[in-house]
């Protein structure tokens, strides 16, 4: 009778490794692709879609994207499994504290970069919303049924739709419910739609004209930012190659068998090499990102 051998310690880490790997990739490439597309294939059907509404399908096509949904949610949580495979890998705790560390971290630099995406969305309606006024306004409509048919079309206004469109329908203060809706993030450009509004009632001035004028300088500061963001994308370049470099050093002594992670992790020189490191490659990151992140703001 033969006894099956035991799985190697270490052909299960790197086993997992290669899996933590292939789910970063996975996750990246289908991060793209948002969750309203996902929605609208896997719920209400797309071009080619094999189950029509209320088909067998529906329910497995739902829960797909409920999750999809909850994994982009919690992709912070990939840190866990990588610090686990490096726990296994180097036959120590200290990965696993690191990884549970980087979770929150990495958490706030997720939502930070959704805010900035949100933002820029709302942005870019807001300046929508201006050429969709003047386009209403000179075909003829009045300004209230204009702004009502513009904010449906593009939902520049946010939260503060409603408020808005029952001024503008009812004859309240128009100017000063767009001001309270410029204080949504990435509305800014909402204030100057109400100046805009304000003179042409009180002065009698077209609405078009400087609707037009606000949405031109509108699309040329989203212009100006993104040659400002391709021009510092060298830069950024930079600092994910600086921060990538001792992983890459790391691996390259493993694969040449000097075992870096044992000595790293169970010597005390590896120890110290490995706090001063992490401390040096944290304020390097931090000071690297705070001069690219000047150049945006400047």
């Amino acid at each position: 009778m033969t006894t099956m051998e035991p799985v190697p310690v270490r052909a299960l880490a790197q086993g997992l490794a290669a899996l933590c790997v292939g789910l970063a990739l996975w996750g990246a490439i289908e991060r793209r692709r948002g969750v309203n597309r996902a929605t609208a294939v896997l719920l209400r059907g797309g071009p080619g879609a094999p189950d029509a509404p209320g088909g067998p399908g529906v329910a497995w096509r739902a829960a797909v994207a409920r999750w999809w949904t909850v994994a982009r949610g919690r992709r912070a949580l990939l840190c866990l499994p990588v610090a686990g495979s490096l726990a296994l890998l180097g036959e120590s705790p200290l990965p696993l504290v690191a990884g549970a560390v980087a979770v929150p971290l990495v958490g706030r630099r997720l939502r930070a970069a959704e805010r900035r995406k949100g933002r820029e969305a709302r942005a870019a309606r807001v300046a929508a919303l201006c050429g969709a006024v003047v386009g209403e306004l000179r075909a003829g409509w009045q300004p209230a049924h204009a702004l009502a048919f513009a904010a449906r079309e593009t939902g520049a206004l946010g939260s503060e739709e409603a408020a808005v469109l029952a001024a503008a329908r009812f004859g309240g203060d128009v100017p000063e419910a767009l001001r309270k809706a410029a204080g949504q993030d990435g509305a800014e450009g909402l204030a100057g739609m109400a100046a805009c509004w304000q003179v042409a009632v009180d002065g009698g001035a077209g609405l078009a004209a400087g609707l037009d004028r606000l949405e031109t300088a509108l699309r040329d500061h989203h212009e100006q930012r993104e040659r400002l963001r391709a021009e510092l994308a060298g830069a950024w370049a930079t600092v994910a190659v600086l921060a990538l470099l001792p992983g890459a050093g790391v691996a390259l002594g493993a694969a040449l068998g000097a075992e870096p992670l044992r000595v790293l992790l169970h010597t005390p020189a590896g120890l110290g090499c490995l706090v001063v490191g992490g401390a040096l490659e944290a304020v390097g990151l931090w000071w690297a990102a705070r001069i690219v992140r000047g150049g945006e703001r400047a």
